[in-house]
């Protein structure tokens, strides 16, 4: 991630929660909801959360894992990142957080049962490089879960777009103060592969035996599931 996108999203932390829910009509945490489902989560797996932001999915893995379960939440933006532990608290689950790049993990080869990412594959520097240190730290037959944004059908296509460029900066500007922003996370929204090109990109590290993908919210989301070779 570029330190303007960096910079971009610590001027934004406090505000991205309530912005996020007026953008999406309050239907993104039933997008995670989906997504960890897909996943296949079980009591007692480990999860790691990439790009967690303040830490929705990251809540949703760890209420389906249970107390049985090791959860790390893990973003590249310390500002970000610092809302997390205290809704957690408040739900009194217990969850690790720590500031890591995705593209560069930490943690030991085959630590993980499930590793996640939502919208946060099409801010890093080099997509590639981010899934093979995410794929490494699985284990064998472990699952890459990646929810981003995609388009909808060509007869839905015109009203996405009119929303997506002119409603979502204005609505994502009032909210959070930062009209720019919201700007910058439209256009690469816009321009990031989905479908069946982003199945490839997810083909080419070589590490995967399967991968599920399927359309939510009539294809504006799209949700990948990579089963690691065993």
């Amino acid at each position: 991630m570029s330190t303007e996108v960096n910079q971009m999203f610590s001027r934004i932390a406090d505000r991205y929660d309530k912005a996020n829910r007026f953008i999406s009509l309050g239907t993104d945490q039933s997008v995670r909801r989906k997504a960890v489902k897909m996943s296949g989560a079980k009591p007692g797996e480990d999860v790691l959360d990439c790009a967690a932001g303040t830490g929705d999915l990251t809540i949703l893995f760890k209420k389906t894992v249970g107390p049985e379960g090791r959860v790390v939440g893990t973003d590249f933006n310390p500002d970000m990142l610092s809302f997390a532990p205290d809704k957690a608290k408040d739900e009194g689950l217990d969850i690790t957080w720590q500031v890591e790049d995705a593209q560069d993990l930490s943690f030991e080869d085959d630590s993980f049962d499930i590793v996640s990412i939502a919208y946060g594959i099409r801010n890093v520097d080099d997509p590639i490089k981010a899934l093979e240190s995410m794929t490494r730290v699985l284990r064998p037959g472990g699952r890459l879960v990646v929810l981003e944004f995609g388009q909808p059908p060509a007869l839905l296509k015109p009203f996405y777009m009119a929303y997506n460029r002119f409603v979502i900066p204005t609505i994502g500007g009032m909210v959070s103060g930062d009209k720019d922003a919201y700007k910058y996370l439209q256009r690469t929204s816009d321009n990031f592969p989905y479908g069946d090109e982003f199945i490839s990109m997810m083909e080419s590290t070589g590490r995967f035996a399967n991968i599920e993908a399927k359309p939510a919210m009539f294809g504006v989301n799209w949700i990948y599931v990579g089963t690691t070779k065993g």
